[in-house]
C-alpha cells in the first residue's frame, strides 16, 4: 500500500508540474504549397516537405474524420516502388505517428492498396474496402525515435497508387502505454482499435480538451455493443485521476459508458485481428451509474477469447471511489483472426465499460548499417540511378521490400543488416564509380556490367577484402587496373572485358590467374603484361608518371624565368651603350661646352677656378 501511495504521489506531482514544456508536434499537409489551419481547433499544418518523390494533387477525403485538407501527394510506380518522407531534427523520444490516406480527385473509383512502414518496420497494410471504414482511413503507431530523424515509407503492391493526405508526428510521454517487461525501445504499438462507449460522437483528444502529451488520439464512438442488449450512461460530473501521466487520458472519455441489461448480462465486443500476433489491451472504467453508491455493488470478470484475465473487478473499490478513472491492461497472444472481449457479471448490478484500446505489438526491425546506407546513396547519385528503382528509406528493411538489386545479410551479433551483394547489370546506368563504394565492407558480389559507366576504377575497391565476384564488363571504364585489386585474396571471378582500360595488368592478378581464378580482361586494347596480352614497354607507375610530369613542368618554368632574366639584362646593357655612344659624339660635346659658357656668363659670381673645383679629370 505504501508503494502504491508513493507511486501515485510521484505521478500526480509529475502531471501537475507546470514547468514541463509542450511536446514536439509536426503536422504535414501533403501536397500543400503553404501552411494551413483547419477548423474547429485551427490546428496548424505545415506545407509539404521532406518527401523523396511523388506528385502533388487535389484530394478527395474518404471520411469525415480525415483532416479537412484539400491536397495530397501520390506516388506512381514511375517514381519507384518505395517512396518516403524523411524528416530530420526530430528530438529523440516516444512518438505517436499517424498517416491519413486519400484518393486522387477525379480518380475516386481506384482504391489503392499499399503498405506503410515507420523506421523500416511495416505498421499497416491497406485492405480492400478501407475507404468505407472510418477506422481504416488512417494508420497510427507508437514508436521510439532514437537518432533525431524519422522515415515514413509507402510501398507499392501493384494495386493502385499510394496517396497520402497528411502526416502527424506527435511526442508522447516516454513511459506511455508501458505494458510490462517486454515493452521498450525495440517495440512498436500499432493502434488496432480505440473506442469510446455510450456516445455517438467521434472525437479526438483535442475535441475533449485533452492534454497535448496524450498524442491527440482518435476515439471511435460506439453507442451500443449489441442492439437492445445494453444501455448508455453519461454524466457531467468531473472524473478524478483521468488526465495523469504517463497516458494523459481526457477526462471526458470517462463521462460516458455502456452498461449491460437483464436481457444480456454480459457485454461482448468482437473485432477482427491478424493471427499469430501479440496484442496489448487497455480497458477503461469509471463508475458513473447513479444506482451504484458503494463498493461491492458491481463485481465482474473480464475474459479474452474465453480465458479469464481479470477476476472480481470492483471499479469503486479498485479506483477508490465513484467518478474515479480506472485503467486495466493485459497482453495476450492470439492464434486466430478474432478477438472477443467479454465482461461477465458476478455480483450485484450488471457490468460497465467506458472505453477500449487494442494495440498490436510489433517488434521493430533492426536497421541497415548507417555507413553502408550512405555508401549506397552516394552510389545512387554517382550512377544516376533511375527513379523506377526507388532506393528510398532503408535498403534491407522492411524485409518484404528490400531495395531492387541489393542483397542483404543480417548480423545477429551486431543486430544490424549489411549489404553483401549488388546486382545492377544492364540497367542503363551512367556516371562513375565513387570512392564511397569501398564503405560496403561486407560486399561479396558486385555486378555493374552492361551499362555506360565511365571513368577510372577506384583503387578503394581493393579495400573490400570480402569481395569474391567483381563484374564491370562492357562499360566505358578507362585508365589502368588498380594495383589494389591484387590484394583481393578472396576474388574468384573478375570480369573487366569490353572497356577501354590500358597499362600493365597488376602482377598479383596475373598470379591469381595461374591459381585457377576466373578473369576476363579481353577487349581492352591498351592492356599488357600477362600471357595472352602484348608485352609492355618501359612501364612507369602512375606516381612515377605524375613525378616526371611535375619535373618537366618545373624545368620549363625555370627555363622561362631564366630567359626572361637574360632578356631584361640584355635590354639594360643595350640601353647603357646607347646612352654612352650619344654622349661621346662631337655634336654632343660642343653643345655641352656651349651650355657651360652661357651659364658662366649669366652667373659670374658662381664661377670657380680649377683649384676650387679640384683636380681636373682631363689632361
Amino acid at each position: 500500500m505504501l508503494r502504491f501511495s508513493l507511486l501515485w504521489l510521484l505521478v500526480f506531482s509529475f502531471s501537475s508540474s507546470s514547468a514541463r514544456p509542450a511536446p514536439y508536434a509536426m503536422r504535414i499537409s501533403c501536397g500543400a504549397r503553404q501552411n494551413v489551419r483547419t477548423p474547429p481547433t485551427y490546428t496548424r499544418w505545415y506545407k509539404d516537405f521532406a518527401y523523396t518523390g511523388g506528385i502533388p494533387a487535389n484530394a478527395t477525403v474518404p471520411s469525415f474524420i480525415t483532416p479537412p485538407l484539400k491536397t495530397l501527394r501520390y506516388f506512381p510506380l514511375s517514381e519507384g516502388p518505395e517512396n518516403c518522407y524523411i524528416i530530420n531534427r526530430v528530438p529523440k523520444g516516444h512518438y505517436s505517428v499517424r498517416i491519413f490516406f486519400g484518393l486522387v480527385k477525379h480518380d475516386i473509383d481506384n482504391e489503392p492498396l499499399f503498405e506503410v512502414s515507420v523506421e523500416g518496420t511495416i505498421i499497416h497494410s491497406l485492405k480492400s474496402g478501407w475507404t468505407n471504414n472510418d477506422e481504416q482511413v488512417f494508420a497510427e503507431a507508437l514508436v521510439f525515435l532514437l537518432d533525431n530523424t524519422i522515415s515514413i515509407c509507402f510501398h507499392s503492391t501493384g494495386h493502385g497508387v499510394p496517396a497520402i493526405i497528411s502526416i502527424e508526428i506527435l511526442q508522447i510521454d516516454d513511459k506511455a502505454y508501458y505494458y510490462g517487461s517486454e515493452w521498450g525501445k525495440g517495440v512498436i504499438l500499432k493502434t488496432t482499435s480505440r473506442l469510446t462507449c455510450g456516445t455517438s460522437k467521434p472525437k479526438f483528444d483535442a475535441d475533449y480538451s485533452g492534454d497535448h502529451w496524450g498524442g491527440d488520439r482518435f476515439w471511435h464512438p460506439i453507442r451500443t455493443l449489441r442492439k437492445n442488449a445494453d444501455e448508455s450512461r453519461s454524466t457531467e460530473s468531473s472524473i478524478k485521476k483521468a488526465s495523469v501521466a504517463p497516458n494523459f487520458y481526457p477526462e471526458a472519455l470517462y463521462q460516458s459508458a455502456i452498461v449491460s441489461t437483464n436481457s444480456q448480462p454480459d457485454l461482448i465486443y468482437t473485432m477482427d485481428v491478424e493471427p499469430n500476433k501479440n496484442y496489448s489491451i487497455w480497458l477503461h472504467f469509471a463508475e458513473i451509474d447513479a444506482s451504484i453508491t458503494s463498493a461491492g455493488q458491481r463485481v465482474f470478470d473480464v475474459l479474452i477469447n474465453g480465458n479469464t484475465v481479470f477476476q472480481n473487478i470492483d471499479v469503486v473499490n479498485m479506483s477508490g471511489d465513484r467518478y474515479v478513472a480506472l485503467v486495466l491492461n493485459t497482453t495476450v497472444a492470439l492464434s486466430g483472426r478474432t478477438l472477443t472481449i467479454t465482461l461477465h457479471p458476478k455480483k450485484g448490478h450488471h457490468v460497465i465499460l467506458n472505453a477500449i484500446e487494442v494495440f498490436q505489438i510489433i517488434v521493430a526491425e533492426s536497421k541497415t548499417s548507417p555507413e553502408e546506407v550512405r555508401a549506397l546513396q552516394a552510389l545512387k547519385k554517382a550512377l544516376g540511378l533511375p527513379n523506377r528503382f526507388g532506393w528510398n528509406g532503408d535498403p534491407c528493411v522492411p524485409t518484404e521490400h528490400p531495395w531492387s538489386g541489393a542483397d542483404c545479410h543480417f548480423d545477429k551479433s551486431g543486430r544490424k543488416w549489411f549489404i553483401d551483394g549488388l546486382g545492377l547489370d544492364n540497367q542503363g546506368l551512367r556516371g562513375f564509380l565513387p570512392n564511397e563504394i569501398s564503405k560496403l565492407h561486407h560486399l561479396h558480389s558486385l555486378n555493374l556490367s552492361g551499362n555506360t559507366i565511365h571513368g577510372a576504377i577506384p583503387s578503394s575497391l581493393g579495400t573490400i577484402t570480402s569481395l569474391e565476384i567483381l563484374d564491370l564488363s562492357y562499360n566505358f571504364l578507362n585508365g589502368s587496373i588498380p594495383e589494389s585489386l591484387g590484394k583481393l585474396t578472396s576474388l574468384r571471378r573478375l570480369n573487366l572485358n569490353g572497356n577501354s582500360l590500358s597499362g600493365r595488368v597488376p602482377t598479383a592478378l596475373g598470379g591469381r590467374l595461374l591459381n585457377g581464378a576466373s578473369f576476363n580482361i579481353s577487349d581492352n586494347p591498351g592492356l599488357c603484361g600477362i600471357p595472352g596480352l602484348p608485352k609492355c614497354g618501359p612501364h612507369l607507375s602512375a606516381g612515377a608518371k605524375v613525378g616526371i610530369a611535375f619535373g618537366v613542368f618545373l624545368s620549363l618554368l625555370l627555363l622561362v624565368i631564366c630567359s626572361w632574366c637574360w632578356w631584361k639584362r640584355r635590354q639594360n646593357i643595350l640601353r647603357t651603350q646607347q646612352i654612352a655612344a650619344a654622349r661621346s659624339a662631337p655634336y654632343a660635346k660642343a653643345r655641352t661646352q656651349s651650355s657651360q659658357d652661357i651659364q658662366m656668363s649669366r652667373y659670374p659670381s658662381r664661377g670657380r677656378t680649377a683649384t676650387e673645383n679640384g683636380p681636373s679629370l682631363l689632361s
